[in-house]
């Protein structure tokens, strides 16, 4: 199984690009605080497709707040030095975006939020 779940900032605006068959990439880096107090971050390469990657560039920013959930994969490539380079990206399959409202430039889409009804039993 190949699933990663972070929960971060972003270091920098997205940037968003096409393919040359019109398909949507959207790439961010997102820096995680490790646990328990080292005060260490490691920054993780993301890269999102089609809509989701439409959503992330419309709507993050340098210092979004986001939880992604994805899968790890691992590419190599030669280098114009003729070195093999390898690049590990986190491919993001869902992006919540956790900053609140008025904490960006533009707000964050919140869809159709209809008001409680108090009458409900749960």
């Amino acid at each position: 199984m190949n699933k990663v779940l972070l929960i971060g900032n972003l270091t920098r605006d997205p940037e968003l690009t096409k393919t040359n068959n019109d398909l949507s990439v959207c790439r961010f880096t997102v820096a995680v605080s490790r646990r328990f107090g080292t005060n260490e971050t490691d920054f993780f390469n993301i890269i999102a497709w089609r809509a989701t990657a439409d959503n992330c560039a419309k709507f993050l920013r340098k210092g979004s707040k986001v939880a992604i959930s994805g899968s790890i994969q691992t590419r190599s490539y030669d280098a114009n030095d003729g070195t093999k380079r390898y690049v590990t990206e986190i491919v993001a399959e869902e992006v919540q975006f956790l900053s609140t409202r008025g904490s960006n430039d533009e707000e964050a889409p919140m869809g159709d939020i209809k008001p409680v009804d108090d009458s409900l039993p749960f």
